[in-house]
């Protein structure tokens, strides 16, 4: 009877993990649908491709926004009606840009569904909170997962579907799987009740700031998240450039194409949880040294790929380990810093995180339009031989304060 039971919570328990998965990835890719599909939106609604580019600024900044304002509700209010919530006004917001009779009424769809995004960040600390003390980075690394494959999904999906329906027939199809989460969100996912009590909302919000003071791990891994995500950023936001050709690249994919190389990348943050569970043994430094001597390794494999496709998609696989990799032992470092402050925690980290691709993605553009794919991969490199360097700083300091005093001599 007892095994039977235990058999149940066991299965309930990787349910809840996978809902959380599925909702985290599919929040983040709301982000990313239009990204492919600019030049389609700019003819449509008679705008010039600049301009077009703004729909993912506007996502970008509700995103950040959401961040800061949204993100530390977790810990002031019941998550479980939270986020689904989001869900169901991101559902709205995806309605009001599929049926968007002009640019302006898009650019307000695609704001609020980037604020409505920031439930992904909701969930992450929410399943931290739940998960047992011994697989805890290990479970928070299948949801991370589960994020970096919507977003290195979303355009694969967008461009298949709007290849049979258009850009619009795309906000539909999100909007469908939005609302499809917020009910099983609701009906799976366990009560946790409200982890901050007695807190007004702008005590909450002060109460970040207080966090990063405290706390100098956390000001540590924010420094490293937002190298990790301007690396990231850079990566996937000059690979486009460079598989349609662009700067004498010899590669000339169509769109859908390109996207399908994010392919790569999902194979890459499918191996993430080994470094999860690898944490949880104790592991926590020894993994973020060597995901950050994964990253260093990778940048070679990316140049070479700027010339060979294959040496491209291994270059990827690699590099997307070591993101996630970087990434998970991130936050293994921060949620154990305080459990009744894991989403502003969360705030404090992935604002800086988020800033960190906004300043990848501009960098990578500028670089790819100057020197081509050989400057982008020069200028990661050179900001991952930062991060280790800081990271090792960062190790050293914190084994120094906790080595024991030795002894005077007798």
């Amino acid at each position: 009877m007892m095994n039977s039971t235990a058999t149940a919570a066991a299965k309930s328990t990787r349910l809840v993990v996978l809902v959380f998965a599925i909702t985290a990835g599919s929040s983040a890719a709301c982000l990313y649908y239009l990204q492919p599909l600019l030049d389609e939106i700019a003819r449509e609604l008679h705008v010039s491709t600049a301009t077009a580019c703004l729909v993912v600024s506007a996502a970008q900044v509700g995103y950040l926004c959401g961040l800061a304002l949204v993100v530390p509700l977790g810990d002031f209010l019941e998550r479980r009606r939270l986020v689904p919530a989001l869900l169901a006004a991101s559902v709205a917001a995806l309605a009001v840009s599929a049926t968007a009779p002009n640019f302006v009424m898009l650019l307000l769809g695609a704001f609020v569904t980037g604020v409505t995004a920031s439930a992904t960040q909701v969930v992450v600390p929410w399943v931290s909170a739940l998960a047992d003390p011994d697989r805890r980075s290990e479970i928070v690394g299948t949801v991370m997962s589960g994020l970096l494959l919507g977003i290195l999904l979303s355009r694969v999906l967008a461009g298949a579907v709007a290849q049979l329906g258009g850009w619009r027939a795309v906000l539909c199809t999100a909007a469908g799987i939005q609302l499809a989460m917020s009910v099983s969100v609701y009906v799976l996912a366990p009560s946790t009740g409200r982890a901050a009590t007695g807190e007004r909302y702008p005590e909450v919000l002060a109460s970040i700031v207080a966090l990063i003071r405290v706390h100098p791990v956390l000001r540590h891994r924010m420094a490293l998240g937002f190298l990790i995500m301007a690396c990231f950023s850079g990566v996937w936001t000059a690979i486009a450039f460079l598989l349609a050709g662009a700067h004498s690249s010899p590669y000339h994919y169509p769109e859908f194409a390109i996207g399908l190389f994010g392919l790569a990348g999902v194979a890459g943050a499918l191996g993430a949880p080994v470094v999860g569970r690898l944490a949880d043994r104790g592991r926590l430094h020894a993994m973020t040294t060597f995901t950050w001597t994964t990253l260093l390794c990778s940048w070679a494999l990316l140049w070479w790929g700027g010339h060979h496709v294959a040496a491209l998609i291994v270059a990827l696989l690699v590099f997307d380990f070591g993101i996630q990799g970087a990434q998970l032992t991130n936050q293994g470092a921060i949620y154990a810093l305080d459990p009744a402050s894991r989403s502003r925690l969360t705030t404090a980290y992935m604002v800086t995180y988020f800033l960190g691709g906004v300043a990848g993605s501009v960098t990578a553009g500028a670089a790819y339009q100057s020197g081509g794919w050989a400057m982008v991969c020069g200028i990661g490199f050179a900001a991952t031989v930062l991060g280790s360097a800081l990271w090792a700083v960062f190790a050293r300091r914190m084994a120094s304060r906790t080595r024991p005093a030795t002894a005077p001599a007798s």
